[in-house]
């Protein structure tokens, strides 16, 4: 039996419903859960959040194993699979709830964000400066029920159809090593 540590990683990249869909398919992520943080509220609604007056930001947070996959490449995943240089927004979503950011659980992970995105910004990968928000994380609170596992359950959807499969088929392309086996076949 292998020995598992498991660490938690709390990502926002724009609509939680494509960064749930990404990290669902990573071998050695366990749990991927929709939701919000960052804000002034506590247990907000999703419908509070998108009015911008609650602080929070569309996030997800992933519990993963770090003997199948390090926090830094979860990073590199996440910088990979969305947009960090446009400030407040991702695609056609807008407001500061489809916000990119990072919230680092201890200064571990606050300096493995900052450095990445000191090389990122080094090997100019983006076109424009990385604006992604690294912020302490302080508390998180799950989505409604119909937020969770969205993709998987409406993949037929529009918006999953147009937005989250090309970031799934950049996943699958960019980072194929990384997939769980069931997703490789």
């Amino acid at each position: 039996m292998k020995d598992t540590k498991l660490e938690v990683a709390v990502l926002a990249g724009g609509c939680f419903w494509c960064t749930e869909a990404v990290f669902q398919r990573i071998e050695g992520v366990e749990v991927v859960t929709s939701g919000f943080t960052g804000g002034t509220i506590k247990n907000p609604a999703y419908r509070e959040v998108t009015t911008e007056r609650t602080g929070h930001a569309e996030a997800v947070k992933i519990e993963f194993d770090t003997t199948c996959i390090s926090y830094k490449e979860l990073l590199e995943i996440f910088f990979a699979t969305h947009d960090p240089t446009t400030l407040n927004r991702q695609g056609a979503d807008r407001g500061t709830h489809y916000r990119s950011a990072i919230f680092y659980t201890d200064e571990r992970q606050q300096k493995i964000a900052e450095e990445l995105i000191v090389v990122l910004e080094e090997e100019k990968i983006f076109d424009q400066p990385i604006v992604t928000q690294i912020a302490r994380f302080e508390n998180f609170y799950k989505a409604e029920t119909h937020h969770q596992d969205y993709y998987n359950q409406n993949s037929d959807q529009g918006y999953c159809q147009f937005v989250i499969n090309p970031k799934l088929k950049k996943l699958n392309s960019t980072f194929k090593n990384k997939l769980k086996k069931e997703i490789q076949n």
